[in-house]
Protein backbone atom coordinates (compact mmCIF):
# COMPACT_ATOMS: atom_id res chain seq x y z
CA UNK A 1 0.00 0.00 0.00
CA UNK A 2 0.95 3.61 -0.68
CA UNK A 3 0.17 6.35 1.71
CA UNK A 4 -1.05 9.23 -0.31
CA UNK A 5 0.94 12.92 0.29
CA UNK A 6 0.05 15.02 3.20
CA UNK A 7 -2.36 17.93 1.76
CA UNK A 8 -0.51 20.88 1.77
CA UNK A 9 -2.28 24.20 3.56
CA UNK A 10 -0.79 27.81 3.96
CA UNK A 11 -2.50 29.73 6.54
CA UNK A 12 -3.32 33.75 5.56
CA UNK A 13 -4.59 35.66 8.77
CA UNK A 14 -3.58 38.91 9.98
CA UNK A 15 -3.67 37.82 13.67
CA UNK A 16 -0.80 36.35 15.13
CA UNK A 17 -2.31 34.27 17.88
CA UNK A 18 -4.87 32.71 15.31
CA UNK A 19 -2.13 32.03 12.91
CA UNK A 20 -0.14 30.46 15.71
CA UNK A 21 -2.63 28.44 16.98
CA UNK A 22 -4.32 27.19 13.36
CA UNK A 23 -0.46 26.31 12.40
CA UNK A 24 -0.70 23.92 15.73
CA UNK A 25 -3.89 22.71 15.53
CA UNK A 26 -3.32 21.70 11.66
CA UNK A 27 0.23 20.05 12.67
CA UNK A 28 -1.37 17.63 14.67
CA UNK A 29 -3.82 16.36 12.08
CA UNK A 30 -3.25 13.21 9.84
CA UNK A 31 -2.58 13.82 6.14
CA UNK A 32 -2.01 17.85 6.52
CA UNK A 33 1.20 19.62 5.97
CA UNK A 34 1.16 23.40 6.88
CA UNK A 35 4.05 24.86 4.59
CA UNK A 36 3.70 28.52 5.79
CA UNK A 37 1.42 31.40 7.33
CA UNK A 38 0.60 34.62 5.78
CA UNK A 39 0.18 38.10 7.73
CA UNK A 40 -1.91 39.26 5.25
CA UNK A 41 -3.58 39.34 1.40
CA UNK A 42 -0.67 40.43 -0.16
CA UNK A 43 1.59 38.33 1.68
CA UNK A 44 -0.94 34.87 0.49
CA UNK A 45 -0.66 35.76 -2.33
CA UNK A 46 2.89 35.79 -2.31
CA UNK A 47 3.14 32.69 -0.75
CA UNK A 48 1.23 30.81 -2.54
CA UNK A 49 2.41 31.42 -5.50
CA UNK A 50 5.86 30.46 -4.12
CA UNK A 51 4.93 27.61 -2.65
CA UNK A 52 1.94 26.03 -4.54
CA UNK A 53 0.25 24.70 -1.48
CA UNK A 54 -3.23 22.76 -2.30
CA UNK A 55 -5.44 24.54 0.36
CA UNK A 56 -5.11 28.23 1.24
CA UNK A 57 -6.73 28.99 4.72
CA UNK A 58 -7.65 32.37 4.25
CA UNK A 59 -9.27 35.29 6.66
CA UNK A 60 -11.19 37.37 5.27
CA UNK A 61 -11.17 41.28 7.08
CA UNK A 62 -7.01 41.70 6.76
CA UNK A 63 -5.10 44.93 5.92
CA UNK A 64 -4.19 45.98 2.94
CA UNK A 65 -5.44 43.22 0.66
CA UNK A 66 -8.56 41.74 2.17
CA UNK A 67 -9.37 37.76 1.82
CA UNK A 68 -11.65 38.60 -0.88
CA UNK A 69 -9.03 40.28 -3.04
CA UNK A 70 -6.37 37.52 -2.71
CA UNK A 71 -8.23 34.60 -2.92
CA UNK A 72 -9.33 36.56 -6.57
CA UNK A 73 -5.85 37.41 -7.78
CA UNK A 74 -4.74 33.11 -6.95
CA UNK A 75 -7.59 32.89 -9.54
CA UNK A 76 -7.10 35.10 -11.94
CA UNK A 77 -2.84 34.39 -11.90
CA UNK A 78 -4.18 30.55 -11.95
CA UNK A 79 -2.56 29.69 -8.96
CA UNK A 80 -3.52 25.77 -8.23
CA UNK A 81 -4.16 26.09 -4.85
CA UNK A 82 -8.24 26.09 -3.25
CA UNK A 83 -9.29 28.64 -0.77
CA UNK A 84 -11.04 27.61 2.11
CA UNK A 85 -12.76 31.14 3.94
CA UNK A 86 -12.22 30.55 7.78
CA UNK A 87 -13.55 33.79 8.98
CA UNK A 88 -15.81 35.10 11.58
CA UNK A 89 -17.65 37.24 9.52
CA UNK A 90 -20.28 35.09 7.95
CA UNK A 91 -23.05 37.69 6.92
CA UNK A 92 -24.00 37.51 3.05
CA UNK A 93 -22.18 40.24 1.61
CA UNK A 94 -19.18 38.39 2.67
CA UNK A 95 -20.08 34.81 1.92
CA UNK A 96 -21.24 35.55 -1.87
CA UNK A 97 -18.44 38.00 -2.24
CA UNK A 98 -15.56 35.34 -1.70
CA UNK A 99 -17.72 32.74 -3.28
CA UNK A 100 -17.57 34.93 -6.44
CA UNK A 101 -13.59 35.17 -6.44
CA UNK A 102 -13.48 31.47 -6.33
CA UNK A 103 -13.32 30.31 -2.55
CA UNK A 104 -14.66 26.59 -2.40
CA UNK A 105 -15.08 26.41 1.12
CA UNK A 106 -16.56 28.51 3.85
CA UNK A 107 -16.36 28.35 7.27
CA UNK A 108 -16.91 30.35 10.82
CA UNK A 109 -14.18 30.25 13.18
CA UNK A 110 -16.23 28.81 15.85
CA UNK A 111 -15.73 25.32 13.84
CA UNK A 112 -14.09 22.40 15.25
CA UNK A 113 -10.59 20.93 14.41
CA UNK A 114 -13.01 17.56 13.00
CA UNK A 115 -14.56 20.05 10.56
CA UNK A 116 -11.91 22.20 9.46
CA UNK A 117 -10.07 18.68 8.54
CA UNK A 118 -12.90 17.47 6.35
CA UNK A 119 -13.27 20.88 4.66
CA UNK A 120 -9.83 20.71 3.78
CA UNK A 121 -10.29 16.90 2.57
CA UNK A 122 -13.17 17.90 0.85
CA UNK A 123 -11.65 21.12 -1.03
CA UNK A 124 -8.67 19.47 -1.65
CA UNK A 125 -10.56 16.57 -3.46
CA UNK A 126 -12.24 19.04 -5.85
CA UNK A 127 -15.63 19.70 -4.42
CA UNK A 128 -16.89 22.21 -1.89
CA UNK A 129 -17.78 22.85 1.01
CA UNK A 130 -19.86 25.57 3.17
CA UNK A 131 -20.61 25.47 6.37
CA UNK A 132 -24.19 24.12 6.79
CA UNK A 133 -25.59 28.01 7.68
CA UNK A 134 -23.74 29.27 4.89
CA UNK A 135 -24.93 27.14 2.51
CA UNK A 136 -29.09 27.21 3.49
CA UNK A 137 -28.60 31.06 3.29
CA UNK A 138 -27.00 30.92 -0.03
CA UNK A 139 -29.58 28.67 -1.30
CA UNK A 140 -32.00 31.09 0.22
CA UNK A 141 -30.36 34.18 -1.12
CA UNK A 142 -30.60 32.39 -4.91
CA UNK A 143 -34.18 31.29 -4.88
CA UNK A 144 -35.31 34.72 -4.18
CA UNK A 145 -33.31 35.87 -7.22
CA UNK A 146 -30.10 36.98 -5.67
CA UNK A 147 -27.98 37.87 -8.27
CA UNK A 148 -24.33 37.43 -6.49
CA UNK A 149 -22.85 39.81 -8.96
CA UNK A 150 -23.38 37.95 -12.01
CA UNK A 151 -25.52 39.25 -14.90
CA UNK A 152 -28.99 38.40 -15.58
CA UNK A 153 -28.93 36.34 -18.96
CA UNK A 154 -31.08 37.89 -21.76
CA UNK A 155 -32.88 34.62 -21.91
CA UNK A 156 -34.00 32.50 -19.32
CA UNK A 157 -32.24 29.05 -20.60
CA UNK A 158 -28.95 28.50 -22.47
CA UNK A 159 -29.97 26.04 -25.00
CA UNK A 160 -26.16 26.00 -26.88
CA UNK A 161 -24.05 24.35 -24.12
CA UNK A 162 -24.83 20.96 -25.50
CA UNK A 163 -26.43 19.86 -22.43
CA UNK A 164 -28.11 16.03 -23.01
CA UNK A 165 -31.24 16.10 -20.88
CA UNK A 166 -29.84 13.27 -18.50
CA UNK A 167 -27.09 15.91 -17.80
CA UNK A 168 -29.25 18.35 -17.41
CA UNK A 169 -31.62 16.07 -14.84
CA UNK A 170 -27.91 16.14 -12.84
CA UNK A 171 -27.43 19.57 -13.10
CA UNK A 172 -31.02 20.06 -11.22
CA UNK A 173 -30.37 17.66 -8.66
CA UNK A 174 -26.90 19.25 -8.08
CA UNK A 175 -28.56 22.64 -7.77
CA UNK A 176 -30.87 21.03 -5.10
CA UNK A 177 -28.79 19.84 -2.89
CA UNK A 178 -28.41 16.24 -3.43
CA UNK A 179 -25.46 14.58 -3.25
CA UNK A 180 -24.43 11.82 -5.59
CA UNK A 181 -25.78 8.78 -3.79
CA UNK A 182 -29.41 11.09 -3.31
CA UNK A 183 -29.00 11.78 -6.90
CA UNK A 184 -28.01 8.26 -7.75
CA UNK A 185 -31.21 6.84 -6.15
CA UNK A 186 -33.62 9.91 -7.25
CA UNK A 187 -32.76 8.83 -11.13
CA UNK A 188 -32.59 5.43 -10.43
CA UNK A 189 -28.45 5.09 -11.74
CA UNK A 190 -25.14 3.74 -10.11
CA UNK A 191 -22.95 6.69 -8.20
CA UNK A 192 -20.59 6.15 -10.83
CA UNK A 193 -22.90 7.25 -13.79
CA UNK A 194 -24.13 10.32 -11.54
CA UNK A 195 -20.07 11.46 -11.38
CA UNK A 196 -19.70 10.10 -15.01
CA UNK A 197 -22.68 13.20 -15.89
CA UNK A 198 -20.75 15.25 -13.55
CA UNK A 199 -17.77 15.36 -15.11
CA UNK A 200 -18.92 16.23 -18.26
CA UNK A 201 -20.98 18.68 -16.95
CA UNK A 202 -18.19 20.80 -15.53
CA UNK A 203 -16.27 19.84 -19.17
CA UNK A 204 -19.41 21.53 -20.45
CA UNK A 205 -20.31 24.58 -18.69
CA UNK A 206 -16.95 25.54 -17.58
CA UNK A 207 -18.06 25.33 -13.91
CA UNK A 208 -14.50 24.52 -11.80
CA UNK A 209 -16.96 22.88 -8.96
CA UNK A 210 -20.47 21.80 -7.68
CA UNK A 211 -20.69 25.03 -5.81
CA UNK A 212 -20.34 26.61 -9.20
CA UNK A 213 -22.47 24.42 -11.09
CA UNK A 214 -25.69 25.34 -8.27
CA UNK A 215 -24.87 29.06 -9.69
CA UNK A 216 -24.78 27.93 -13.56
CA UNK A 217 -28.33 26.33 -13.08
CA UNK A 218 -30.29 28.99 -11.64
CA UNK A 219 -28.12 31.66 -14.38
CA UNK A 220 -29.37 29.49 -17.65
CA UNK A 221 -32.81 29.17 -15.84
CA UNK A 222 -32.41 25.44 -15.30
CA UNK A 223 -33.55 25.84 -11.93
CA UNK A 224 -36.10 29.05 -11.46
CA UNK A 225 -37.89 29.93 -8.25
Amino acid sequence: MTSQPPIRVLIADDQKVVRDGLAMLLGLLDGIEVVGTAVDGADAVRQALAAEPDIVLMDLNMPAVDGVEATRQLAERGCRARVVVLTTYSDDDWVFRALQAGARGFLTKDAGADVIQQAITTVAAGQAQLDPSVQRRLLEALAAGAKLGVAEPSQPAAVDDGLTSREVEVLVEIAEGHSNAEIATRLFVSEATVKTHINHLLAKTGCRDRAALVGYAYRTGRVTV
